[in-house]
């Protein structure tokens, strides 16, 4: 396995930023030779896991439109980074894909995400207790 590649396994969870679920369908990705689209899971105010079958080499920098669902209802425009990668594997049972860092989100923005997820967050206790 190569040094930012995801192993097949994942080891413990490392980030530090809360993530919450979100599916977006349409991700759209151009780093100025080609665009391409795949799917989000989960995000976080420092960036976001995109499923794909192509994904790009750790290291790689390109411009990211995430479409945000309510209540946020927004589209986010930013310069991001692939931080690693997971490549597709028949044997694998989890998705092909990267994890991507926002490099020049706004901090209006990162706030409104932040609180977005921690609301979330939040919803989803309440209901464990309930």
């Amino acid at each position: 396995m190569k040094e930012n590649e995801q192993p097949e396994r994942p080891s413990a969870d490392t980030r530090t930023m809360l993530r919450a679920p979100l599916m977006i369908k349409k991700i759209r990705c151009d780093d100025g030779t080609k665009v391409f689209f795949g799917y989000s899971t989960n995000i976080s105010c420092s960036g976001l896991f995109i499923s794909t079958v192509n994904p790009a080499e750790p290291g790689s920098r390109f411009q990211i439109e995430i479409p945000l669902p309510a209540p946020l209802k927004m589209e986010v425009r930013c310069e991001c980074e692939t931080i690693w990668k997971r490549n597709y594997s028949p044997k694998s049972p989890y998705e092909p894909g990267m994890g991507i860092r926002f490099i020049d989100l706004p901090d209006e923005v990162r706030k409104k995400i932040d609180s977005w997820i921690g609301e979330t967050q939040q919803d989803g206790d309440e209901e464990k207790n309930s």
